[in-house]
């Protein structure tokens, strides 16, 4: 699991503008792997860490509780506050969420004097927005971790990284969640080194890295709801950056995504997870196709073979999750005269298990991991870098967006040239249209904050999404089709399947006129990018 969780519990330095608390402010690089509780002592066993510990390491016993309003004012603004006790000491500290770097969060801590907060010591590393709104709601003890840990350092080449071994329990109310995690935390050296001890670990053992933290799985323990899945966040770039900066971001824009994606994934009740985290893999595997522009790089076909092997597998927990939960119920409620529709979920009702099955299969596949610490160690080495051929590297140094201009016209032109006649497209050929038009969408994201300012950059991205949506339609209708084909023909359930078929198709055809006029507007919009947009 990639955190930014403290494992120091000495009383910190104090900072120069706080001289009556003692306070510190860090930036912690930290990944977490979550294991089997009975196969912990294994992984402290492992060769990485007995080849290269300074020591047996320390045992601590933590106790923590986390605090917030009863409106859950710092969660809902991507803010914790914990008080820990460690023997004697208690260490109050303020944690930010992971804002465009996995691995990196904001943290501040204080002594405090017992587990109650002291609010007047966190408040400077409050938002100012926050502060007025948070002094007049009183905060509340939510939940507790108790958790038992075995730490010791770890020196290799490239950085010394502190391996703590966690277990134990988050408890709100009667509730209970067990904690079984191992914490890698850089102290000096490459942030590379995590990643390395993380891979080498994978070789011994069944490992899980993801992002969410024990105070995310602790406010949804207390509240009965399972992990949510979060929409990629906008990038955020400065027109003046270099390609091999655009690059970076853009990469840790897609892994950042991907792991927020995996818990609720791995739940299963939540079916956006599926969805974020089949989105997050084609970003990904677009962003890998977009490095291809600069020229031959020897990792990115197998990332990208990796990357389209999960989704594959994710596929049909998708399809089904659609068909389940909107499809079918919406088409049963309209036609209630129509029988079968029960006989049909039920039916459904296997195949989503076998698909969900499958997908969970994926994601605790030792395949799965090993992927995710190589892409996340390749993107934080920038390891592209090493691939390019020596005459193209010159091109990373160059402003991002005389790359972007041509990359967008390129696909913009594909698009336009697949869309030719467009009323008389045949379903084929509006699929291509289709798969053309999520690629610009893709690019367009990655590479459209680059000329942000412009207003029309906000109207192109709205009508290429509603382009996006409308040829998504067409594309759903095809995937119904293929599961009802895959149920086979149920005497129960046919007259079900066949007024589905039915529902769909009729409904295809007021889609179609929307579409045309969907499409003339897309091709109608200016495109932020020319330089006739920038002089304009």
């Amino acid at each position: 699991m990639i955190d930014q969780t403290s494992s120091q519990d000495a009383s910190p330095t104090p900072e120069p503008t706080q001289s009556n608390a003692a306070a510190r402010s860090a930036g912690e690089i930290e990944l977490k792997l979550l294991v089997d509780a009975d196969r912990m002592a294994h992984f402290n066993a492992a060769p990485v860490i007995a080849a290269n510990a300074r020591n047996k390491g320390t045992r601590k016993h933590l106790k923590s509780i986390y605090y917030d309003t009863q409106e859950r004012l710092l969660g809902r603004n991507g803010l914790s506050l914990r008080v820990r006790r460690s023997g004697a000491c208690f260490v109050q500290t303020v944690k930010t969420d992971a804002a465009d770097d996995p691995l990196r969060r904001g943290e501040w801590e204080a002594s405090v004097s017992s587990l109650a907060p002291d609010l007047g010591l966190a408040m400077p590393f409050i938002p100012e927005k926050l502060r007025s709104q948070l002094a007049a709601q009183p905060l509340e003890a939510v939940f507790t971790a108790d958790v038992h840990r075995c730490a010791r350092m770890i020196d290799l080449p490239s950085g010394t990284v502190e391996i703590a071994f966690d277990q134990g329990e988050l408890v709100a109310g009667d509730r209970s969640m067990p904690v079984s995690e191992i914490e890698l935390e850089l102290k000096s050296g490459s942030a590379s080194t995590i990643y390395e001890v993380a891979l080498r670990l994978a070789e011994h053992g069944a490992v899980k890295p993801s992002i969410r933290t024990k105070s995310g799985r602790g406010f949804d323990l207390a509240a009965g709801k399972p992990p949510s899945a979060r929409r990629p966040r906008k990038l955020r770039l400065d027109p003046s950056v270099t390609l091999d900066e655009v690059f970076a971001a853009i990469l840790r824009a897609c892994f950042l995504h991907l792991l927020q994606s995996l818990p609720a994934a791995e739940d299963g009740r939540n079916p956006e997870g599926v969805h974020q985290l089949r989105v997050s893999l084609r970003r990904l595997r677009s962003a890998l196709d977009l490095m291809r522009s600069v020229g031959a790089l020897s990792n990115l076909d197998a990332l990208r073979s990796e990357a389209r092997w999960l989704a594959q597998d994710l596929s049909a927990a998708r399809d089904w999750d659609v068909f389940q939960r909107e499809t079918l119920p919406t088409i049963a409620k309209a036609c209630p005269s129509v029988a079968g529709f029960d006989a049909l979920g039920r039916a459904a009702a296997e195949r989503w298990s076998d698909a969900y099955r499958k997908a969970h299969h994926a994601l605790a596949d030792r395949r799965c991991a090993v992927f995710l610490i190589g892409l996340g160690n390749w993107i934080e080495t920038r390891g592209w870098r090493n691939d390019v051929a020596a005459e193209d590297l010159g091109q990373l140094a160059e402003p991002a967006v005389n790359f972007a201009q041509r990359i967008l016209s390129e696909q913009y032109a594909k698009v336009l040239k697949r869309g030719r006649r467009f009323k008389s497209l045949s379903a084929e050929e509006l699929h291509q249209v289709r798969l053309a038009t999520k690629r610009l969408r893709y690019l367009s994201e990655f590479l459209l904050p680059l000329f942000a300012d412009r207003k029309s950059a906000k109207k192109f991205s709205r009508r290429l999404a509603r382009l996006q949506e409308e040829l998504g339609a067409f594309n759903d209708m095809a995937v119904t089709a293929s599961l009802l084909d895959g149920l086979g023909a149920e005497p129960d359930s046919a007259i079900a399947a066949a007024a589905i078929a039915g529902w769909q198709a009729r409904a295809s055809v007021g889609v179609e006129p929307a579409l045309q006029g969907v499409w003339r507007d897309f091709t109608a919009a200016r495109v932020p990018w020319s330089r006739q947009t920038q002089q304009d």
